[in-house]
């Protein structure tokens, strides 16, 4: 019986291994590469995040985008996909907007502010595409 045991490993063994390697080589290979659009957004993305990160308890990051003459404070960034980035936020007269744009259009603003004591500071809020 110990035989028999030891022949199922060493087949398994012998089969498993290359079919696997293969299944994985296939599998890399359907995988799309990363586009130069995810790999800005991507960064983008991971810039915001880590100032965020950084940022003391009484402090809170300010994302400004402007469009001419609009100005909106960015509350939210979402990414549908990797190609395109949608911003939420307000406009100077605390109206909810949205800006939906290609990735390598968008120019941010960001610096640092300090909160005053009652009021809690704001946080960005990222939505991304699954993997």
């Amino acid at each position: 019986m110990a035989f028999g045991e030891l022949a199922k490993q060493l087949a398994g063994q012998a089969i498993g291994g290359p079919a696997k390697d293969m299944m994985d080589a296939l599998e890399g290979s359907a995988r799309p590469a990363k586009t130069n659009d995810e790999t800005v957004c991507q960064t983008i993305v991971g810039q915001l995040q880590a100032m965020q990160r950084a940022l003391k308890d009484d402090q809170e990051l300010v994302v400004t985008f402007h469009a001419g003459a609009e100005t909106v404070r960015v509350l939210e960034c979402f990414m549908p996909t990797w190609h395109v980035l949608v911003l939420s936020g307000l406009d100077r007269e605390k109206n909810t907007t949205r800006i939906i744009a290609p990735v390598e259009s968008v120019q941010l603003v960001c610096k640092t502010a300090k909160v005053q004591a009652p009021a809690k500071p704001a946080r960005i809020a990222f939505v991304v595409p699954r993997q």
